[in-house]
Protein backbone atom coordinates (compact mmCIF):
# COMPACT_ATOMS: atom_id res chain seq x y z
CA UNK A 1 0.00 0.00 0.00
CA UNK A 2 1.04 3.58 -0.67
CA UNK A 3 0.36 6.45 1.72
CA UNK A 4 -0.41 9.76 0.00
CA UNK A 5 -0.82 12.90 2.10
CA UNK A 6 -2.61 16.03 0.95
CA UNK A 7 -4.81 13.88 -1.27
CA UNK A 8 -7.88 16.08 -0.99
CA UNK A 9 -6.70 18.43 -3.75
CA UNK A 10 -4.04 19.45 -6.25
CA UNK A 11 -0.94 17.35 -6.70
CA UNK A 12 -1.95 14.97 -3.91
CA UNK A 13 -5.30 14.18 -5.49
CA UNK A 14 -3.75 13.73 -8.92
CA UNK A 15 -1.06 11.43 -7.52
CA UNK A 16 -3.69 9.30 -5.82
CA UNK A 17 -5.80 9.03 -8.96
CA UNK A 18 -2.88 8.16 -11.22
CA UNK A 19 -1.54 5.57 -8.76
CA UNK A 20 -4.96 3.93 -8.53
CA UNK A 21 -5.11 3.66 -12.33
CA UNK A 22 -1.96 1.55 -12.17
CA UNK A 23 -3.47 -0.81 -9.61
CA UNK A 24 -1.93 0.54 -6.40
CA UNK A 25 -3.74 0.14 -3.11
CA UNK A 26 -3.79 3.52 -1.40
CA UNK A 27 -4.10 5.17 1.98
CA UNK A 28 -5.08 8.77 1.36
CA UNK A 29 -5.10 11.55 3.93
CA UNK A 30 -6.26 15.15 4.03
CA UNK A 31 -7.78 17.59 6.46
CA UNK A 32 -10.94 18.35 4.46
CA UNK A 33 -13.40 15.50 4.92
CA UNK A 34 -15.64 16.32 1.95
CA UNK A 35 -12.83 16.87 -0.55
CA UNK A 36 -10.98 13.77 0.63
CA UNK A 37 -14.16 11.73 0.11
CA UNK A 38 -14.38 13.07 -3.45
CA UNK A 39 -10.87 11.76 -4.11
CA UNK A 40 -11.67 8.44 -2.48
CA UNK A 41 -14.78 7.93 -4.61
CA UNK A 42 -12.81 8.76 -7.76
CA UNK A 43 -10.10 6.16 -7.10
CA UNK A 44 -10.02 3.14 -9.36
CA UNK A 45 -9.94 -0.34 -7.85
CA UNK A 46 -10.87 -1.46 -4.35
CA UNK A 47 -9.21 -1.86 -0.97
CA UNK A 48 -8.25 1.78 -0.47
CA UNK A 49 -8.32 3.53 2.92
CA UNK A 50 -8.86 7.16 3.89
CA UNK A 51 -7.94 9.04 7.06
CA UNK A 52 -8.73 12.61 8.05
CA UNK A 53 -5.52 14.15 9.36
CA UNK A 54 -4.51 17.76 9.92
CA UNK A 55 -0.72 18.11 9.75
CA UNK A 56 -0.99 21.02 12.17
CA UNK A 57 -2.39 18.73 14.87
CA UNK A 58 0.19 16.49 16.56
CA UNK A 59 -2.45 14.20 18.08
CA UNK A 60 -4.05 13.56 14.69
CA UNK A 61 -0.62 12.72 13.25
CA UNK A 62 0.00 10.23 16.07
CA UNK A 63 -3.40 8.62 15.47
CA UNK A 64 -2.67 8.41 11.75
CA UNK A 65 0.58 6.52 12.26
CA UNK A 66 -0.94 4.24 14.90
CA UNK A 67 -3.74 3.19 12.54
CA UNK A 68 -1.68 2.76 9.39
CA UNK A 69 -1.09 -0.72 8.00
CA UNK A 70 2.31 -1.72 6.63
CA UNK A 71 3.16 0.51 3.66
CA UNK A 72 5.31 0.00 0.57
CA UNK A 73 5.67 3.69 -0.22
CA UNK A 74 4.83 7.23 0.82
CA UNK A 75 4.24 10.43 -1.14
CA UNK A 76 4.15 13.62 0.94
CA UNK A 77 2.04 16.16 -0.94
CA UNK A 78 0.51 18.13 1.94
CA UNK A 79 1.86 21.65 2.15
CA UNK A 80 1.03 25.31 1.78
CA UNK A 81 2.54 28.68 1.00
CA UNK A 82 1.77 32.11 2.38
CA UNK A 83 3.30 35.14 0.67
CA UNK A 84 5.03 37.15 3.36
CA UNK A 85 7.83 39.69 2.89
CA UNK A 86 10.86 39.01 5.06
CA UNK A 87 10.29 42.21 7.03
CA UNK A 88 7.04 40.79 8.42
CA UNK A 89 8.22 37.30 9.37
CA UNK A 90 7.63 36.32 12.98
CA UNK A 91 8.01 33.20 15.10
CA UNK A 92 4.36 32.20 14.70
CA UNK A 93 4.56 32.32 10.90
CA UNK A 94 7.81 30.34 10.92
CA UNK A 95 6.30 27.65 13.14
CA UNK A 96 3.12 27.43 11.05
CA UNK A 97 4.73 26.79 7.67
CA UNK A 98 7.54 24.59 9.01
CA UNK A 99 5.06 22.41 10.90
CA UNK A 100 3.08 21.55 7.79
CA UNK A 101 5.81 21.54 5.15
CA UNK A 102 8.70 20.06 7.13
CA UNK A 103 8.05 18.90 10.69
CA UNK A 104 4.99 16.74 10.02
CA UNK A 105 6.36 14.67 7.11
CA UNK A 106 9.69 14.33 8.90
CA UNK A 107 8.11 13.01 12.09
CA UNK A 108 5.67 10.72 10.26
CA UNK A 109 8.61 9.15 8.44
CA UNK A 110 10.53 8.71 11.69
CA UNK A 111 7.51 7.05 13.35
CA UNK A 112 6.96 4.75 10.37
CA UNK A 113 10.53 3.53 10.75
CA UNK A 114 10.36 3.31 14.55
CA UNK A 115 7.13 1.31 14.51
CA UNK A 116 8.27 -0.86 11.59
CA UNK A 117 5.30 0.19 9.47
CA UNK A 118 7.27 0.67 6.27
CA UNK A 119 8.66 -2.29 4.34
CA UNK A 120 12.26 -2.87 3.42
CA UNK A 121 12.64 -1.86 -0.21
CA UNK A 122 10.05 0.90 0.19
CA UNK A 123 10.21 4.33 -1.44
CA UNK A 124 9.56 7.70 0.23
CA UNK A 125 8.84 10.67 -2.02
CA UNK A 126 8.59 14.30 -0.91
CA UNK A 127 6.93 16.87 -3.16
CA UNK A 128 9.32 19.79 -2.79
CA UNK A 129 9.72 22.80 -5.10
CA UNK A 130 12.18 24.72 -7.22
CA UNK A 131 11.70 27.47 -4.60
CA UNK A 132 14.39 27.32 -1.94
CA UNK A 133 16.34 24.73 -3.89
CA UNK A 134 17.10 26.27 -7.28
CA UNK A 135 15.65 29.77 -6.86
CA UNK A 136 13.22 31.83 -4.82
CA UNK A 137 10.55 34.49 -5.29
CA UNK A 138 9.49 37.77 -3.72
CA UNK A 139 7.77 37.28 -0.34
CA UNK A 140 8.42 33.52 -0.44
CA UNK A 141 11.34 33.29 1.97
CA UNK A 142 9.56 31.07 4.50
CA UNK A 143 8.18 28.72 1.86
CA UNK A 144 11.63 28.52 0.26
CA UNK A 145 13.17 27.74 3.64
CA UNK A 146 10.71 24.89 4.26
CA UNK A 147 11.36 23.32 0.85
CA UNK A 148 15.11 23.79 1.10
CA UNK A 149 14.96 21.98 4.44
CA UNK A 150 13.05 19.11 2.83
CA UNK A 151 15.68 18.62 0.14
CA UNK A 152 18.44 18.62 2.73
CA UNK A 153 16.52 16.08 4.79
CA UNK A 154 16.07 13.84 1.73
CA UNK A 155 19.82 13.46 1.33
CA UNK A 156 20.40 12.64 4.98
CA UNK A 157 17.48 10.22 5.14
CA UNK A 158 18.65 8.49 1.97
CA UNK A 159 21.99 7.71 3.61
CA UNK A 160 20.51 6.66 6.95
CA UNK A 161 17.84 4.41 5.42
CA UNK A 162 19.95 2.84 2.67
CA UNK A 163 20.89 -0.14 4.90
CA UNK A 164 17.15 -0.92 5.05
CA UNK A 165 16.97 -0.57 1.26
CA UNK A 166 14.47 2.25 1.72
CA UNK A 167 14.87 4.91 -0.95
CA UNK A 168 14.19 8.62 -0.32
CA UNK A 169 13.80 11.22 -3.07
CA UNK A 170 12.04 14.48 -3.82
CA UNK A 171 10.29 16.02 -6.81
CA UNK A 172 10.93 19.73 -7.36
CA UNK A 173 8.19 21.24 -9.53
CA UNK A 174 7.96 24.74 -10.91
CA UNK A 175 4.56 26.44 -10.93
CA UNK A 176 1.74 23.92 -11.20
CA UNK A 177 -1.78 24.73 -12.35
CA UNK A 178 -3.79 23.83 -9.23
CA UNK A 179 -6.71 25.40 -7.39
CA UNK A 180 -4.19 27.46 -5.40
CA UNK A 181 -4.24 29.76 -8.42
CA UNK A 182 -8.03 30.07 -8.44
CA UNK A 183 -8.30 32.51 -5.54
CA UNK A 184 -8.50 35.49 -7.86
CA UNK A 185 -5.63 37.32 -6.17
CA UNK A 186 -3.68 37.00 -9.43
CA UNK A 187 -5.46 37.91 -12.65
CA UNK A 188 -5.58 35.75 -15.78
CA UNK A 189 -3.48 38.36 -17.57
CA UNK A 190 -0.81 38.22 -14.85
CA UNK A 191 -0.73 34.42 -15.02
CA UNK A 192 -0.38 34.46 -18.79
CA UNK A 193 2.48 36.94 -18.54
CA UNK A 194 4.20 34.82 -15.89
CA UNK A 195 3.91 31.71 -18.07
CA UNK A 196 6.07 33.45 -20.66
CA UNK A 197 9.00 33.07 -18.25
CA UNK A 198 8.88 29.31 -18.86
CA UNK A 199 10.61 28.05 -22.03
CA UNK A 200 7.67 25.70 -22.62
CA UNK A 201 5.29 28.66 -22.20
CA UNK A 202 2.94 27.06 -19.69
CA UNK A 203 2.69 25.90 -16.10
CA UNK A 204 2.87 22.24 -15.23
CA UNK A 205 -0.14 20.01 -14.71
CA UNK A 206 -0.72 18.12 -11.44
CA UNK A 207 -0.61 14.78 -13.23
CA UNK A 208 2.84 15.60 -14.60
CA UNK A 209 4.14 15.79 -11.05
CA UNK A 210 2.20 12.63 -10.22
CA UNK A 211 4.00 10.76 -13.01
CA UNK A 212 7.35 11.75 -11.50
CA UNK A 213 6.26 10.52 -8.08
CA UNK A 214 5.09 7.24 -9.63
CA UNK A 215 8.49 6.79 -11.25
CA UNK A 216 10.21 7.26 -7.89
CA UNK A 217 7.79 4.85 -6.21
CA UNK A 218 8.28 2.18 -8.86
CA UNK A 219 10.94 -0.44 -9.50
CA UNK A 220 12.01 1.63 -12.51
CA UNK A 221 13.92 3.82 -10.02
CA UNK A 222 15.34 1.06 -7.80
CA UNK A 223 18.84 2.58 -8.08
CA UNK A 224 17.70 6.15 -7.37
CA UNK A 225 17.98 7.59 -3.87
CA UNK A 226 18.84 10.98 -2.43
CA UNK A 227 17.86 12.70 -5.66
CA UNK A 228 15.91 15.92 -6.21
CA UNK A 229 14.05 15.46 -9.50
CA UNK A 230 13.58 18.79 -11.27
CA UNK A 231 10.34 19.29 -13.23
CA UNK A 232 9.97 22.93 -14.16
CA UNK A 233 9.30 23.39 -17.88
CA UNK A 234 12.83 24.80 -18.23
CA UNK A 235 12.25 27.72 -15.82
CA UNK A 236 15.58 27.37 -14.00
CA UNK A 237 17.52 27.29 -17.26
CA UNK A 238 16.99 31.03 -17.67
Amino acid sequence: MVLITGASSGIGRSTALECSKLGAKLIITGRNKDRLLETYIALEGVGHLQFIADFGNDKELENLVENLPLVDGVVYCAGFTKPLPFQFINEEEISSIMQINFNAPTLISQKLIEKKKIKKGASIVFISSISGVFCSFVAQGLYSASKGAINGLVKGMALDLAPKNIRVNSVCPGMIQTNILDSGVISVEQLEEDMKKYPLKRYGKPEEVAYAAIYLLSDASKWVTGSNLLIDGGYTLL
